[in-house]
């Protein structure tokens, strides 16, 4: 049983309180750690984005260049030209082999072949076989895309077989997907450039 004593007075400890500049100084400083905690995921939402947006853009640069590589290498005729419309003009013999399209036979039968080519008007480069088209790439900027090349990368003018395949795509993608594109959007911009020759070279 407690009985109460008149007499008793708490200690000044333990009526302290705390007071109004130290509540507001509290707040300060948790607001502050909130502040820096959203912060901080904000920035790695951005820097997950920009990543997203370089292997997104490095796949498909990859996806170009194997599919490229593959058929080029399986190759017996390579033949750089300008594709205008549904027309295949080939430059081998017209001047320098520098154009917007590659036709690839895998035999000395040039009825049947691969037609890799831009699509200007789109910006994608195309792979034709067969009348059946696949996109390859997206969102091309450049024309020129191939070349023909002499090993010391001098662009051939001539009807010279024993030649390699010069290839370059500049391309953009949005660098935040979700936002507008526009005169507003950010783009990152990406140059793929590589050479490649037939596996077997006459």
């Amino acid at each position: 049983m407690k009985f109460y004593n008149p007499g008793f007075r708490p200690s000044s400890r333990a009526l302290r309180a705390f007071t109004l500049t130290e509540v507001l100084t509290s707040m300060t400083l948790f607001g502050l750690v909130v502040i820096c905690v959203i912060s901080s995921h904000l920035m790695g939402l951005k820097m997950f984005n920009i990543a997203a947006t370089k292997l997104s853009a490095s796949n498909g640069a990859r996806s170009a260049l194997n599919r490229l590589r593959d058929d080029i290498r399986l190759g017996k005729l390579l033949d750089v030209g300008v594709r205008t419309g549904t027309n295949f003009d080939s430059l081998k013999t017209t001047g320098v082999q520098r154009g917007n399209a590659l036709k690839i036979c895998a035999t000395t039968d040039t009825n049947k072949f691969i037609l890799y080519y831009l699509d200007e008007s789109k910006g994608k480069l195309m792979r034709s076989v067969s009348n059946q088209t696949q996109v390859i790439s997206t969102y091309i900027t450049n024309k020129i895309i191939f070349s023909a090349e002499d090993y010391l990368g001098n662009v051939l003018t001539n009807d010279l077989n024993c030649h390699v395949i010069k290839m370059v795509l500049e391309f953009y993608q949005w660098e935040f997907p979700t936002a507008s594109a526009g005169s507003g959007g950010y783009y990152d911009y990406y140059r793929l450039q590589t050479r490649i020759s037939r596996r077997s070279i006459e």
